[in-house]
């Protein structure tokens, strides 16, 4: 396999392993509740574990500190939004998981944040790698 493809694969596992750990591992009960408002405390505090792991991420992948400190606070202002957009439509469906449509909504949230990652990866090749 070629260097760079190896290094891409990586980097997808590694911010897999990242996301586990961030969305469903450590987020605390003050990150859960009432994300529904925007200015939410607990949600950027969880959207700043997820960037304070891509840091972790990105240093192991040898990444500048320029290219770490900027994908980072974008993948922060990412996350938030895209965590505030499904608690306003879960709250707003009043949406509970024994509905399906609960499920729709967390599977669109995931999905997002792993096409995050893929554009993350892909800032990665063309100014890091």
């Amino acid at each position: 396999m070629p260097d760079l493809a190896g290094a891409i694969l990586l980097l997808l596992c590694l911010m897999q392993v990242k996301h586990m750990f961030a969305d469903f591992y450590l987020q605390t009960p003050k990150m859960l509740s009432g994300r529904g408002e925007y200015f939410h405390g607990g949600r950027a505090q969880h959207a700043g574990v997820h960037a304070l792991g891509s840091v972790i991420v990105f240093v192991i992948m040898g990444a500048s500190v320029p290219f770490i400190l900027t994908i980072c606070a974008l993948e922060w202002l990412v996350h938030f939004n895209i965590d505030y957009c499904k608690a306003r439509y879960s709250d707003s469906k009043q949406l509970t998981p024994q509905q399906a449509v609960f499920w729709r909504a967390v599977g669109t949230d995931q999905a997002l944040h792993q096409l995050t990652y893929i554009a993350m990866v892909a800032a990665w090749v063309k100014c890091a790698a």
